[in-house]
């Protein structure tokens, strides 16, 4: 009975999507077919590099956290707690990341939604304007400037609503642009962060004072 449910929900959301597809005028279709291009590219450029950001703190952060598994003292809850928030961020990053890879897996259908975000704008021409400004340099710097780019656009609590229901469009708009930007920064901060805790830890468990 679920499965019927969540597939029954499914056909709806794309017969919706596809009614408003059909209300996208060529010139808003044409700057979000570039649009999807440059950022389906800036993204897969992006996936190796991204990967590293995800992997190097990984063994750092089970280091601290079994290093704090084993202490004694006040040492141990301090120890577990500062894990667990790096082990948080570093799970938040992947998921982000995984969500995102996902978005830019088919450009079409990305180009329908970033076309129908447009679209959704009670300024279609700012809005069309701005996500045509998204060409540049490769990789996730990409979301620098789409944060930028949306900075300057006029925006309504409506449409962020509404764009909400896009599964793909809605990572390269607001909110979602501007978590992603600072998930992206507290992973990069992460890697010499969780070397430095576990190294500490390591000191201070040779040392005996935990």
């Amino acid at each position: 009975m679920k499965l019927r449910q969540v597939k029954s929900l499914g056909s709806h959301a794309n017969k919706a999507a596809g009614d408003l597809a059909t209300r996208v005028d060529d010139q808003t279709g044409d700057v979000a077919k570039r649009a999807a291009s440059v950022i389906a590219v800036a993204i897969r450029v992006a996936r190796i590099p991204t990967a590293l950001v995800m992997i190097l703190p990984v063994p750092f952060i089970l280091t601290t956290i079994a290093l704090g598994a084993t202490a004694d003292g006040g040492s141990r809850p301090a120890l577990l707690v500062v894990g667990g928030v790096m082990a948080l961020v570093s799970a938040a990053f992947w998921g982000r990341r995984r969500r995102i890879l996902e978005a830019v897996e088919e450009p079409d259908k990305l180009a329908t939604e970033l076309g129908i975000m447009i679209s959704l704008s009670d300024k279609v021409d700012e809005t069309r304007g701005a996500l045509s400004k998204v060409a540049g340099p490769g990789g996730w710097r990409v979301f620098n400037r789409l944060k930028g780019i949306w900075s300057g656009v006029a925006m309504t609590g409506r449409w962020i609503e509404e764009i909400g229901d896009l599964p793909r469009a809605r990572y390269f708009a607001p909110p979602k642009i501007g978590t992603t930007v600072a998930v992206a920064v507290a992973a990069l901060w992460l890697i010499p962060i969780s070397m430095v805790v576990a190294l500490l830890a390591v000191v201070g468990s040779l040392a005996g004072s935990i």
